[in-house]
């Protein structure tokens, strides 16, 4: 993970998130994948000095994953508390990512939770009613539309995030930076070069004319294969290209193409 939050921060975005700690309101930070979404949260709790709870919609999480679910041991019930719960009651910073690729149920009890009230009727247990106790902070993300798997929000859950983010990658130079805080030798022109191959891939990708942005990982992961003697143009094919094979031989030709005509043969 990016541990140089400061250079990801060109929107202000950790004053934003101290704001909105400060006046009790959750927060929605929207931005395509590798953009540092997940690297600013865990900067802030940290920060803040919070117990992060994680919840990620796009590994087919189900209702039980947050609210709970009975289990028996030795011959007894019990009822072992979800994450959502368990932030709720314990005043835990709750991290919901890629909550657009969420299930519509999973969706209903998030609304239950989120809105002024801040409660919710626990009916897998007890029935009790759950509140939040003071403090309590949600940060959600979602990705672009144009994302595999994702969708719209309904209307009424997008209200209870009434702070938003827009976290976009950063630009060349900020990359730069970032790239070189994760390798040790000196390859800045092989990384600008790389760099220019990312963005010329995300905007492709953006006008859904390939269908894969590169992040910021795939950027670091160049350099590294450069600290280990890799040659460039190797490099960016094993990071920047071959991913695209997924979606057959013409999708990665033309990847594979721009990628020639930056790093030559």
């Amino acid at each position: 993970m990016l541990k140089e939050i400061q250079y990801l921060d060109w929107n202000n975005s950790n004053e934003i998130l101290k704001k909105a700690y400060k006046a009790k309101l959750f927060v929605l930070i929207i931005g395509p994948k590798g953009t540092g979404k997940t690297s600013l949260v865990r900067d802030f709790a940290e920060n803040m000095n919070m117990k992060l709870e994680s919840i990620n919609f796009s590994l087919r999480t189900r209702e039980s994953h947050l609210i709970g679910t009975k289990t028996l041991t030795n011959g007894t019930v019990s009822f072992e508390e979800g994450l959502l719960i368990k932030s709720m009651k314990e005043s835990n910073m709750l991290y919901l990512d890629e909550i657009n690729a969420a299930e519509a149920d999973v969706l209903l009890r998030l609304d239950e939770a989120l809105d002024d009230r801040r409660q919710i009727v626990l009916k897998e247990s007890t029935g009790e009613i759950v509140k939040a106790k003071e403090g309590w902070f949600v940060i959600a993300t979602i990705n672009p539309l144009t994302h595999s798997g994702t969708k719209e929000l309904p209307p009424q859950l997008l209200s209870r995030f009434p702070v938003r983010i827009s976290l976009e990658y950063p630009p060349e130079e900020i990359e730069l930076e970032i790239v070189k805080k994760h390798v040790s030798g000196n390859h800045d022109s092989e990384i600008i070069q790389a760099i220019k191959l990312a963005n010329v891939l995300r905007q492709a990708a953006a006008v859904e004319e390939l269908f894969y942005s590169p992040s910021l990982r795939e950027t670091i992961a160049f350099g590294k294969l450069l600290d280990e003697g890799m040659t460039p143009k190797k490099a960016a094919n094993i990071v920047f290209g071959n991913v695209y094979t997924q979606w057959g031989n013409i999708e990665y030709q033309k990847v594979s193409d721009i990628i020639t005509s930056m790093f030559g043969n």
